[in-house]
C-alpha cells in the first residue's frame, strides 16, 4: 500500500471509529509499527490528528484562531450560550473563558441581571458591559491574540484570590480518555487556576470539540461538573462521554 494510501485509511479510520492504534493497525496492514508512527508524525505534523500514546485522536478543529472558530457551529454555539446564560442566577460570581461560546453566552445574559462576571476576555468583556447590571472584573495579563484572552502569571495570581459560584471553560477538545484539552500551554494553566477556584464547572461543547483532543490538557471529564453539548450530538458519542464519567446534559 502506498504511503498516500495508507494516510488516507487512517484518517477515514478515525472519522469512522474515532481512534488509531498503532500496533493493532500494522499487523492488519502487515506493516511495521514504525511506519504507521511515521504516517501518524507526519499527519499529526500537518494539523490531521493528535498523537496519543499507543495511537492516535481526531485533532480539533477548533483549535484554529478566534476568526476560525467563529465559522464552526454558529447556530449551536448560540444555543449553548442561550442555555449557559440561563444558569447565571442573580447574585453569582460566574467566570466567563474566553472564546466564540463564551461571548455568546456574555450576550444572552439577562438584560435586568445583577450578577459578577470575571473574565480574562477583552471581547467577552466588552460584550457583557452591555447589561448595565453586571459587574466585570478583568483578569489582566500578556494577551494572547490567537484566541483574544489574557494569559501568564498575573491571571493565574489574580484567579488564586477569587471564589467563584460557576466557571464556564472553554477547550477545544472534549473526549472521554484524552480529557478536556486546548492548544496552547499557557491557555491551559489559566484554564486550570480558574478551575480551582470555582464550586462548578460547566464546559459548553460544541460539535467540532467532541471525540476530539488537543495537545495540552486541562483536566480529566471527571472533575467537571457537566458538559453541555448540542441537541443533535450522535447517541454513541453521548454514550462514550458518560462512560468517561461526567454528567452529560443536551441542549433541548
Amino acid at each position: 500500500m502506498l504511503t498516500t494510501q495508507r494516510k488516507q485509511l487512517i484518517l477515514d479510520r478515525l472519522a469512522r471509529e474515532g481512534q488509531i492504534v498503532a500496533k493493532t493497525l500494522a499487523a492488519e496492514l502487515q506493516t511495521s509499527e514504525d511506519t504507521i508512527r511515521r504516517d501518524l508524525r507526519e499527519l499529526a505534523q500537518a494539523g490531521r490528528l493528535q498523537r496519543v500514546h499507543g495511537g492516535a485522536l481526531p485533532a480539533a478543529p477548533a483549535a484554529g484562531d478566534l476568526k476560525l472558530r467563529e465559522q464552526l457551529s454558529t447556530h449551536e454555539k448560540v444555543e449553548l450560550g442561550r442555555y449557559g446564560a440561563s444558569l447565571v442566577r442573580p447574585g453569582l460570581v460566574v467566570i466567563l473563558d474566553g472564546g466564540t461560546t463564551a461571548l455568546q453566552v456574555a450576550r444572552h445574559l439577562d438584560p435586568a441581571l445583577r450578577a459578577t462576571i470575571v473574565t480574562h476576555s477583552p471581547t467577552v468583556a466588552v460584550a457583557a458591559a452591555e447589561h448595565p447590571r453586571v459587574e466585570i472584573l478583568m483578569l489582566g495579563g500578556r494577551l494572547f491574540r490567537h484566541s483574544m484572552v489574557n494569559v501568564g502569571a498575573a491571571v493565574i495570581a489574580a484567579a488564586a484570590q477569587l471564589r467563584a459560584d460557576l466557571y464556564f471553560m472553554g477547550v477545544t477538545g472534549v473526549h472521554p480518555e484524552a480529557g478536556l484539552s486546548t492548544g496552547d500551554a499557557e491557555e491551559a494553566a489559566v484554564k486550570r487556576a480558574l478551575h480551582e477556584r470555582a464550586a462548578e464547572t460547566i464546559v459548553l461543547a460544541s460539535a467540532e470539540k467532541l471525540m476530539a483532543a488537543s495537545p495540552f490538557v486541562v483536566a480529566p471529564l471527571t472533575e467537571i461538573t457537566a458538559i453541555v453539548v448540542p441537541r443533535k450530538t450522535p447517541e454513541r458519542t453521548l454514550r462514550a462521554l458518560r462512560a468517561g464519567g461526567v454528567k452529560v446534559r443536551v441542549v433541548a
